[in-house]
């Protein structure tokens, strides 16, 4: 079976992900809560990309504000988009977005995608974002986990963090569907890191993992903070 993804701008063009140099089909999946005053800039740094994936599960978990009413314009216009609407949660940790997100998780099942991306509601990036991360995919057959530097208002990731380049930062993280099948997904722990152990895990099990620093993102809230809505 021909594997494909849309190009932007043509809609009827489509990519062989078999052939050499082209794009392997890739969905994203988006736990968001109380994110009314970020969200449109992350949908909007995905609709406008070159390479638009194949399904990009937005999962209202248990918002308070407007979030639900923010996502559901664009469902119409745009058909691969998808919003799940969970009910709200009384214990907030990190433990609930990895919940979120496998409730996503569930909506893809029996797509014939190749990389599956976990994507946070308060990032953007250029319009090729995507396609370049795709490439390297591509290019690499033992790429598990890729990814990019990020910059939020006195922080970037490249000059500041001490994980190094092997890490691929939590706000926008692309597995190869092998890979994250065989970590098994991302662990529930209320504690938080759960995106440092399904890197670490993926290396231990022989992938490759890189976070590029030819392209960044931009975080639009200060990890750890109070203000923060994504948990």
């Amino acid at each position: 079976m021909m594997s494909s993804v849309d190009i932007k701008g043509d809609s009827s063009v489509k990519m062989n992900g078999q052939d050499r140099g082209l794009f392997l089909p890739f969905v994203l999946i988006t736990p968001a809560h109380n994110e009314e005053a970020l969200i449109k800039k992350t949908i909007e740094s995905v609709i406008n990309q070159t390479i638009l994936p194949m399904r990009w599960v937005i999962v209202d978990d248990g918002s308070t504000d407007s979030t639900a009413a923010i996502v559901s314009p664009y469902l119409p216009k745009y058909p691969w988009i998808e919003m799940v609407q969970r009910s709200a949660r009384q214990d907030r940790n990190f433990a609930g977005k990895v919940h979120a997100f496998n409730a996503g998780y569930e909506s893809v099942r029996g797509l014939g995608y190749e990389i599956v991306g976990n994507l946070d509601a308060d990032i953007s990036f250029e319009a090729d974002y995507f396609e370049f991360l795709l490439r390297k995919f591509t290019e690499d057959d033992n790429l598990g986990v890729a990814g990019s530097i990020f910059v939020e208002e006195g922080y970037s990731s490249d000059r500041h963090s001490f994980e190094g380049h092997y890490h691929v930062a939590g706000g926008c993280q692309l597995f190869r569907k092998r890979c994250f099948e065989e970590i098994g997904g991302f662990k529930p722990n209320k504690a938080g890191g759960v995106d440092w152990v399904a890197v670490t895990t993926a290396r231990m099990m022989g992938w490759k993992t890189k976070s590029s620093r030819e392209k960044s993102f931009v975080h639009h809230r200060h990890l750890g903070t109070a203000a923060r809505g994504a948990l």
